[in-house]
């Protein structure tokens, strides 16, 4: 099998050669293809180095400034000490002390250039890391506050790629721009000034159209590279995108047998990554190749015009020396600097993306005046409700029900009927487009999102677990819960025999999304998880679903006594699981079609008459299905 097996790899692989700036297949908005130019870039990154948060370490960021500007300075006069001590050597009125204490300058200065930007490094590095976790915190922070339908649209991996590639820029930018591009300027007129002042103005000369030769080639075949790279990049966020999804999904990978197909699948988004990194590579070797040849012959134009000056007796052999070396030592930060541009321009690039992520606004936002909620017994109302997901052409039109405080309402009807679309709305996941969802007669849109979710606990159908133990996975619920209130919680989930029976007992680990414990077993860990939170509204959703009839009846008794003085809102398919409810209100193609208790909707014989007879007709016939199996 090939990449044309994959349609999907296929297509984007003809799009990124056709299109540079083609998004991957989950950058809906944009995000991972933002770029920006290095005037912004620098104007957040001078914002981020003036937050008040860092202000404890101006006097470091000056030391480091001071000791970076020093060390330029003795690497510009090192090679004059040298120079001096060789005319010493050979002058006229030689002495050895003379030699000597001029090697001793030279030596110093030297160390003192190649070890105090070690030194900045190390005063530096809590600056760098601080302004680092702010920035970081501040983008994972904000990705977890945007709403839903953004993360339903894009993929974990690639989310994570763009906040760890933008705070590692960040880490590029401050570094390359306050301790090479800028000193190195500096270097290079403390240069052209000693050479003037020293030696011959015309090597000055020579130095400088050098260095703006060689600024003026990088900048040139960077600007070329940068195409090349975001190419590199949108297929690097892809591969590792595929390999994350890959990977979380194992169990449907190996449930399916498709090992090799998602291996095949890797193998092509592979082949597109190392298309781009060949061309990246010869890139950067032609862009090396011209830096190296345009540095030489600078070097041997400043050593030519120095030794005919010296047989023309205008200065002396130790000078010549002395040149070479002010130039040689010019052009070692000249060959970072060409790599520092590279980065630099990327580094704009990915920083343009974190604070692309970091300026969306969620859909859903709390209003200026927003409130907390306050709980008065926990009544669910909806008024004339109505909402349509962008995923869909239909969703619920016209809803409105009561669910008194205390009592249990239940939602029934054929999938796509917009049951699960009302929990979203209580949950303020999305805004109606009309009518009102109110909590003990309060709007939730003029509530603070945080409060009313706080008051609402919530049992999926399908119960996500942390990769931590038992007892913090139930301590999500509430974390400053007492371990008297998680034995509780977990003795009316039906949980504390199972928990007291595990080798490690509450420290047992759940595994990657709980995959450690069985379906029931997951779910009585969410029950427990509502109840140790202590909800005025408790939502079920398909909670007992995907069990089977055994574990159902067992997890259900936990469910009962999760719902007791709670206002409980269910979404059920098992008709069986509502039964008891105070009212049951049947949804169709998002509208209201039937209500009222369980006997009374039987004795109406209509849509939920009709689906109650088609799962007791259908358990019925795997009740004797299963009898047959066994005589």
């Amino acid at each position: 099998m090939g990449t044309l097996a994959f349609p999907r790899v296929r297509a984007y692989l003809s799009a990124m050669a056709m299109h540079p700036h083609a998004k991957s297949a989950s950058d809906v908005d944009g995000l991972e293809t933002g770029d920006a130019g290095l005037g912004q870039s620098l104007g957040r990154i001078g914002a981020i180095m003036a937050r008040p948060e860092l202000k404890r370490w101006r006097l470091v960021m000056l030391l480091a400034l001071v000791l970076t500007l020093a060390a330029k300075v003795f690497a510009v006069y090192a090679p004059v000490f040298f120079g001096d001590a060789i005319n010493q050597m050979t002058g006229p009125d030689a002495a050895m002390a003379a030699v000597i204490l001029l090697l001793g300058w030279w030596t110093g200065a030297r160390i003192l250039s190649a070890n105090l930007p070690y030194l900045r490094d190390a005063l530096f590095a809590p600056v760098s890391q601080e302004a680092q976790r702010l920035v970081a915190v501040e983008a994972y922070g904000h990705a977890q506050g945007l709403s839903l339908s953004f993360h339903q649209t894009r993929r974990t991996g690639a989310l994570n790629r763009v906040i760890d590639r933008g705070v590692a820029a960040l880490d590029y930018l401050i570094r390359f721009l306050a301790f090479n591009i800028g000193p190195t300027i500096i270097e290079l007129a403390l240069a052209a000034f000693v050479l003037t002042t020293r030696y011959s103005w015309i090597a000055a000369v020579i130095a400088v159209v050098t260095v703006a030769l060689y600024a003026v080639f990088t900048a040139l075949l960077t600007n070329w590279r940068t195409e090349q790279r975001r190419k590199l990049n949108a297929a690097d966020t892809e591969l590792r995108a595929l390999a994350v999804d890959s990977l979380t999904n194992f169990e449907t990978v190996k449930a399916f047998a498709a090992e090799a197909r998602e291996t095949e699948r890797y193998d092509a988004a592979m082949r597109v990554y190392n298309r781009n990194m060949v061309e990246v590579s010869r890139s950067l070797a032609l862009l090396n190749a011209g830096q190296d040849i345009i540095m030489a012959l600078g070097l041997t134009g400043v050593a030519a015009i120095t030794a005919v000056a010296t047989f023309n007796g205008q200065v002396q052999a130790g000078d010549m020396a002395a040149v070479v070396l002010i130039m040689s030592n010019l052009y070692r930060p000249l060959s970072v600097l060409g790599w520092a541009f590279r980065e630099i321009k990327q580094g704009a690039v990915d920083l343009e993306k974190l604070y692309g992520l970091m300026g969306m606004k969620p859909d859903v936002q709390d209003a200026p005046d927003a409130r907390p909620l306050a709980v008065k017994g926990g009544e669910v109302r909806f008024e004339n409700v109505s909402f349509t997901h962008d995923a869909r052409s239909a969703g619920i039109d016209g809803v409105s029900f009561v669910v008194p405080a205390g009592t249990k309402l239940a939602v029934v009807g054929p999938s796509g009927s917009g049951k699960s679309t009302l929990l979203k709305l209580l949950f303020r996941f999305y805004d109606t487009k009309a009518g009102r969802v109110l909590v003990d007669g309060q709007d939730v849109r003029g509530l603070k999102q945080e409060s009313l979710r706080d008051a609402i606990g919530l049992v999926p159908q399908d119960v996500v677990l942390f990769n931590a133990s038992m007892k913090e996975n139930l301590l999500y619920g509430r974390p400053n819960a007492s371990d008297a209130e998680l034995r509780d919680a977990a003795a009316r989930a039906q949980l504390l025999e199972f928990i007291d029976r595990l080798p490690k007992g509450w420290e047992t680990r759940v595994g990657e999304r709980g995959v450690k414990l069985s379906g029931g077993e997951r779910q009585r860990v969410g029950i427990a998880r509502a109840i140790l939170k202590n909800p005025a509204i408790l939502v079920l959703d398909e909670a007992t679903s995907a069990l089977d009839s055994a574990t159902e009846q067992e997890v259900q008794g936990a469910l009962d006594e999760a719902a007791k003085g709670r206002t409980t809102l269910m979404v059920a398919h098992r008709l069986s699981t509502v039964a008891g409810a105070d009212e049951i209100i049947v949804l169709n193609e998002g509208r209201i079609v039937e209500r009222g208790t369980h006997r009374e909707l039987l004795d109406r014989a209509g849509l939920y008459a009709d689906l109650w007879s088609r799962q007791s007709r259908a358990h019925d016939e795997a009740d004797a299905a299963v009898k047959e199996r066994v005589a």
